[in-house]
């Protein structure tokens, strides 16, 4: 299992979903880290919770490790090293790739957890 350096990010996050064909928001693109992906089915967007209207925010938030990049689209196995341990452990994430490294999502409520899982399997913290 590759040993892989990792940091988290300073605000919590909230994903929201929408219908396919809805317009972005505004306050869905305001921020260091958002995502948002259309498909056929739905409209996610992922940023951090104090951008979204309370009467849309979701009650579920979460914290984002970064792993810290940038990694070869020839390695395998990268983000599989860093979540597989967070599955066994029975931790729930969203993971989010972007060209240069991989972002993995946990509930808030896991984050300790996590973090302890995550270091006993060898991956490095770095606090920020």
């Amino acid at each position: 299992m590759a040993e892989l350096r990792f940091r988290k990010l300073p605000k919590t996050f909230s994903i929201c979903r929408l219908a396919p064909d809805a317009p972005v928001p505004d306050w869905a693109t305001q921020g260091d880290f958002v995502s948002v992906t259309r498909t056929t089915d739905e409209l996610s967007l992922l940023c951090p919770s104090d951008n979204i209207p309370l009467e849309q925010r979701p009650d579920l938030t979460w914290v984002v490790f970064k792993l810290e990049g940038p990694f070869a689209f020839t390695e395998t196995g990268i983000l599989a090293s860093f979540i597989s341990p967070l599955s066994a452990a029975g931790v729930p994430i969203f993971a989010v790739s972007t060209f240069d490294t991989d972002y993995v999502l946990v509930w808030e409520e896991h984050f300790i957890k996590a973090l302890e899982i995550l270091q006993a399997a060898g991956h490095i913290f770095q606090a920020s």
